[in-house]
């Protein structure tokens, strides 16, 4: 008789992941998109309208499954954010593995970032700017010096307190140097700038950005969600995770002529990257089902060589 499926808690799969094997299971996601297959995302809510849950769907090779993350803002003694992941055997389609991953949805999502930083952003950028002050904005301060040598943050929030407090923390947690910036300073100054908010309208002008600036934008990942200013679309070389979807549910809804191209392309070397230091790229990530697939899959060969765990 066949094993039964596993399952993986969330504290099992807080503990087992990290910054290397988010970015190596992003790395396979996005590689992935040239062969695999994503389907619509569905997006649903409970009883109470603002609750609400997104499945997204797909398949790669032997991978197959769907991540079901929701959003419970009343939570007070649970996340607000939970994240599940299951996945399909490929030749029955039976229940294979249920993996929850909250806290590893935020490595994941802090990979995809970098791994555009790390593939669309000058060598030498030295000074990150992040705009948001919550939890995912720190994944994205770390997992962005992971691949680029950061000497500074400058942090861009809504309430000065806020970001005082968020620099103070990066550094504690880093030991990279941290400030509070408006948002024209920030932006001004950043070789690379994140966005990690929740933001339905843009952030920042066009005009600040400047020449040779990437920009990684994760917050809009559904219809009214905006983070970038339109006319950067004149001034900028466009990607995304997924052109069509990030086109109807990502940053590129706003964006009526954008023809983003896929990072997936430009890392299997079919499409063009950056083409000069001076390049302002943009890069929309606005999720997709191979990068849960690919997580659970890499926790998964994690937790049978751990230590104690079956091989």
């Amino acid at each position: 008789m066949s094993a039964g499926p596993v399952f993986i808690s969330e504290a099992e799969s807080a503990a087992l992941v990290d910054d290397e094997l988010a970015l190596a299971a992003a790395r396979e996601a996005f590689l992935a998109t040239a062969t695999g297959s994503t389907f619509p995302v569905v997006i649903g809510h409970s009883s109470s309208p603002h609750n609400r849950f997104t499945l997204k769907s797909g398949s790669a090779g032997d991978l197959v499954g769907v991540k079901v993350g929701s959003f419970w803002p009343d939570n007070a003694e649970l996340p607000r954010h939970s994240s599940t992941i299951v996945l399909l055997d490929p030749a029955t389609g039976r229940l294979s593995a249920v993996v929850e991953a909250a806290a590893a949805n935020a490595y994941r999502t802090a990979a995809a970032d970098a791994l555009a930083v790390d593939t669309l952003a000058r060598a030498d950028s030295r000074t990150l700017t992040v705009i948001g002050t919550g939890h995912q904005a720190l994944h994205e301060v770390r997992a962005v010096s992971r691949v680029r040598p950061i000497g500074r943050v400058l942090v861009v929030g809504r309430r000065p307190d806020a970001a005082r407090a968020f620099a103070a923390e990066v550094t504690s947690l880093t030991g990279l140097p941290a400030a509070p910036a408006d948002a024209r300073t920030g932006v001004a100054a950043a070789d690379v700038l994140v966005t990690a908010t929740t933001a339905r309208e843009p952030l920042f002008e066009a005009s600040w950005v400047a020449p040779g600036t990437h920009i990684s934008a994760m917050g809009a990942d559904g219809p009214g969600k905006q983070e970038l200013p339109v006319e950067l679309h004149d001034r900028a070389s466009l990607f995304c995770d997924l052109p069509e979807q990030s086109c109807a549910i990502g940053e590129f809804q706003h964006f009526p002529s954008a023809v983003p191209v896929a990072l997936g392309a430009v890392l299997a070397g079919a499409a063009d990257g950056r083409t000069s230091r001076e390049d302002v790229t943009v890069f929309d990530s606005s999720g997709f089902a191979l990068q849960d697939l690919t997580l659970a899959a890499a926790l998964l060969r994690r937790r049978a060589t751990s230590p104690g765990e079956p091989a």
